[in-house]
């Protein structure tokens, strides 16, 4: 029997129905043929450069296997992807890079028995040959210039100060580092419009996807929202895969990521302790509680964040003022572009008044506007 009519009966068997017995028959003819490990690889590679092709990226694909799989089939398909990404000679960018370079960083090895190993694959194959079309984000640009270390360093430093800021058992600490976060985020953006106006670079808009995973995935969306809004970006959610996608300049979008992050963090914990204080009170909470929470604390973090980005600008000098208008339309163009037909969705749940009132209550005490640091 040949290696290819092995997988290809596998794949037969299993690959396009649903019944756990039609999976077991073709794990079943992939492990008693060792001689088919090779082709099943490459098959998997095939999956995930199709993948490519219907506008996914590593980390969506992984996203998407960690939510409706397991620890398993997260490695599997991060092998793939690093196997592929060896052959694959098409410019992908510096996102891409980054991606690849955080997978590689987790582990991908699988310690099983053939049959498990199987089917696996065969599961994780299922999910890949399924995956729709969805919007591609921006052609590969220029490769990076000198600039770039400079940026990354930068970066670091800022997920370097909101890491301690999140991980600090002592609130004024916390607030001094995430102050000193928001000044660096707020200045590398207006400094990168500027220098792009000055040298009258080539720059443009980009998009970045980011995870919105349940529970209370509204919530989220609406703060994702409001954090984007802020920061000179759009956002547009999709339910149903689980992510939004932000358009905005790069700076601006990196800046988005690492602060819907950072609030988060900030806000689970608040809800956390919110939700305690009213157990404790003998009040029981429910699912309700938590969306009214979140959704409260979104819409006063939007409020406040809006103010503070309104601050940073007035303090500029007056030339920032049309570089900036000029940006925000170049945006808005660019979220036509990709999402020519988009919708607008209302938020659900948001009925009780103890969790909308403490969430309002914490966006208030979040740090969103820098202050001087301690001594």
């Amino acid at each position: 029997m040949s290696t290819s009519s092995t997988v290809e009966r596998a794949f037969g068997a299993a690959l396009y129905a649903d019944s756990d017995a039609a999976l077991d028959t073709g794990a079943s003819l992939l492990a008693t043929d060792p001689a088919s490990d090779a082709e099943l690889a490459l098959r998997g590679a095939e999956f995930v450069a199709a993948a490519w092709r219907r506008g996914w990226q590593p980390a969506d694909v992984v996203r998407i296997v960690r939510r409706d799989l397991e620890d398993v089939h997260v490695r599997l398909v991060t092998s793939l992807i690093l196997a592929e990404s060896q052959g694959d000679r098409s410019p992908r960018g510096a996102r891409w890079a980054a991606q690849l370079d955080e997978l590689a960083a987790e582990p991908h090895d699988i310690r099983t028995d053939r049959f498990s190993r199987a089917t696996a694959a065969l599961e994780l194959y299922r999910i890949l040959l399924r995956l729709p079309s969805i919007e591609p984000l921006d052609p590969p640009r220029a490769p990076a210039t000198a600039a770039a270390p400079r940026e990354t360093r930068m970066l670091t430093r800022i997920r370097a100060l909101l890491a301690k800021a999140e991980a600090t058992g002592f609130p004024e600490e916390a607030e001094a580092l995430s102050a000193k976060a928001q000044e660096l985020m707020a200045r590398h953006s207006i400094d990168e419009a500027l220098l792009a106006a000055r040298t009258h670079a080539k720059d443009a808009p980009g998009a970045c996807r980011i995870g919105v995973e349940p529970p209370y995935e509204t919530a989220k969306a609406v703060l994702l929202d409001a954090v984007a809004g802020a920061n000179r970006c759009r956002a547009v959610w999709n339910d149903a895969l689980c992510f939004s996608t932000v358009v905005g300049f790069e700076p601006d979008l990196e800046a988005v990521e690492l602060l819907y992050t950072s609030l988060l963090v900030q806000a689970t914990a608040a809800m956390t302790k919110a939700e305690a204080a009213q157990r404790a009170g003998g009040r029981k909470r429910t699912k309700t509680f938590r969306q009214s929470f979140l959704a409260a604390y979104a819409h006063r973090i939007g409020d406040r964040l809006a103010s503070v980005a309104e601050d940073q600008v007035t303090a500029t000098e007056g030339e920032l003022l049309p570089v900036l208008a000029a940006r925000d339309v170049a945006v808005a163009d660019h979220l036509d572009q990709m999402f020519p037909d988009t919708v607008t969705t209302r938020m659900r749940g948001v009925t009780d008044e103890a969790g909308w009132y403490e969430g309002a209550a914490a966006a208030d005490r979040a740090q969103v506007r820098g202050r001087r640091p301690l001594p």
